[in-house]
């Protein structure tokens, strides 16, 4: 019998689960027909779990990469326990089974994957190095793509390591430009990181010329480098759990009209009511930080009586990878700071 193309025959515990809900997954490197084997050499930890795993080993690489390693040892994958998120990587096609998908993809070809590590099985052998400014991993290892799974060729033009940064978070841009309009005013929570960046460009692009981004980072030093991007008119500076003093900027910025469109892209918690608060009623928030707790945004929008719509961020949306890669081949600037914070 054909295993599944989502990959529940790799599941061990608990049975009848799809991988990512999973706690243990077989990651024994070798492959079922339907799967592709990867030799991995980078992973980009999602930045919710980055920050995570940095906090609680306090900067310390060698505590870091003992808690990655125990990690990926006890479930087979690298899904972080406390924020249940993982990330992407990059490495080369070792094998392709004979009924996966794609028989175009072949041995010795450099991909990224598209589908987070919370549900790709994993067989560690070491973690080599960790890079606290990019959040990517360097390690010896194999990983599982399932017939199902998602990919991106890394294209000969662009740095694999800028590449890999910005596919991990591929799906934000893509998701702004399905959801900013014309003259809408878009608030981004979030703004100076690679997401934010990325989706400040994207709703420049939408709303202009009769929109206005609003952007909002945590110090001087972001909203600096921001400044000198030009993607957003108005640049706040704030601590983003801080609710109400966020608000009262916001309100500020747009004579309380408040924001059309709000876009979370930070990676700490506890931001989900100043997502809220600063969002006008019928209009949307989407949330594509992993940090997010749904239930405190359902239950805290209702708690206040705000009608908003709230969506959750979706790491997919279709040729998102293109989209994103396309933006660096169109803005200079852009890929400017890419290469210099990622590679």
């Amino acid at each position: 019998m054909m295993p599944c193309k989502y990959g529940t025959h790799r599941v061990i515990e608990p049975k009848g689960v799809l991988p990512q809900a999973a706690f243990q997954l077989d990651s024994t490197p070798i492959i079922y027909d339907n799967e592709v084997l990867i030799d991995v050499d980078i992973l980009n930890i999602d930045s919710a779990s980055f920050h995570q795993i940095r906090t609680a080993c306090q900067d310390n690489i060698t505590l870091m990469k003992e808690m990655i390693t125990s990690i990926i040892q006890a479930q087979g994958k690298m899904q972080n326990p406390v924020t249940k998120s993982g990330g992407m990587l990059i490495g080369t096609v070792l094998e392709v089974g004979s009924m996966f998908h794609d028989q175009m993809l072949k041995k010795g070809n450099r991909i990224a994957t598209l589908v987070s590590l919370s549900l790709t099985p994993l067989h560690l052998i070491e973690v080599i190095d960790i890079d606290l400014n990019t959040d990517q991993v360097r390690i010896q290892g194999q990983a599982i793509l399932f017939d199902s799974g998602l990919y991106s060729i890394l294209p000969p033009d662009l740095d694999e390591k800028l590449v890999l940064s910005a596919l991990d978070v591929a799906g934000a841009p893509a998701q702004v430009k399905r959801l900013a309009k014309l003259g809408d005013t878009v608030l981004i929570i979030g703004a100076a990181g690679k997401s934010g960046v990325l989706c400040s460009y994207m709703a420049q692009k939408m709303v202009k010329p009769s929109g206005q981004v609003i952007g909002l980072v945590y110090d001087q030093k972001q909203k600096e480098e921001l400044t000198l991007l030009g993607f957003c008119d108005v640049i706040l500076i704030g601590d983003a759990t801080e609710s109400m003093k966020i608000y009262e900027l916001v309100a500020q910025a747009t004579q309380g009209r408040l924001a059309d469109l709000t876009i979370n892209v930070v990676n700490v918690q506890n931001t989900e009511m100043t997502s809220i608060v600063s969002t006008k009623d019928h209009g949307l928030i989407y949330f594509f930080s992993m940090a997010t707790s749904f239930t405190k945004a359902a239950l805290g929008a209702e708690g206040i009586g705000k009608d908003v719509n709230m969506m959750i961020g979706n790491g997919y949306a279709v040729s998102h990878a293109a989209l994103t890669l396309d933006i660096f081949r169109e803005n200079q600037v852009l890929l400017d700071l890419f290469t210099r914070r990622y590679t």
